[in-house]
């Protein structure tokens, strides 16, 4: 299976097929539109991403091993970006998403690029990531 790392790399590469940012976001715009189908019953406040100006929806299943992420959002742009923190952090080890550091974020651009608002709810989706993978390597009381 492909390291995080190696995802990014590939990430890195497709954005660096356009010239432009308008094409960037329309490729963003794109891959928020492919996101899986979201279920209604997981829009739930529990599920709800906090630190993000749109709506943001965040499930996660599986466990330490593996684990899952199934998201969604109100905005095409955040949906977009949802799609690329689920192609680098989705069904991988909690131990690796912990241990690996975003940087496509810069490499792509992204950081100077979105609106202060898109970089804060970017950062808040990535804090919740972590966040989950961080409480799947907690030892359970029973």
């Amino acid at each position: 299976m492909q390291t995080i790392a190696d995802a990014q790399t590939d990430l890195i590469g497709e954005f660096q097929f356009f010239d432009d940012w308008m094409d960037r976001y329309s490729y963003l715009i794109d891959l928020g539109r492919k996101l899986p189908e979201f279920k209604d019953e997981w829009r739930i406040e529990g599920n709800r991403v906090q630190g993000c100006q749109s709506q943001v929806w965040l499930r996660t299943s599986g466990d330490a091993s593996r684990l899952h992420f199934d998201a969604i959002s109100d905005s095409a742009i955040v949906s977009g970006l949802i799609a690329l923190l689920l192609r680098i952090y989705s069904d991988r080890p909690a131990e690796e998403i912990l241990a690996t550091s975003p940087g496509f974020i810069s490499e792509i651009g992204l950081d100077t690029h979105l609106s202060a608002t898109r970089s804060n709810g970017l950062h808040a989706m990535l804090k919740a990531i972590k966040a989950h993978a961080a409480a799947a390597l907690e030892p359970k009381h029973g």
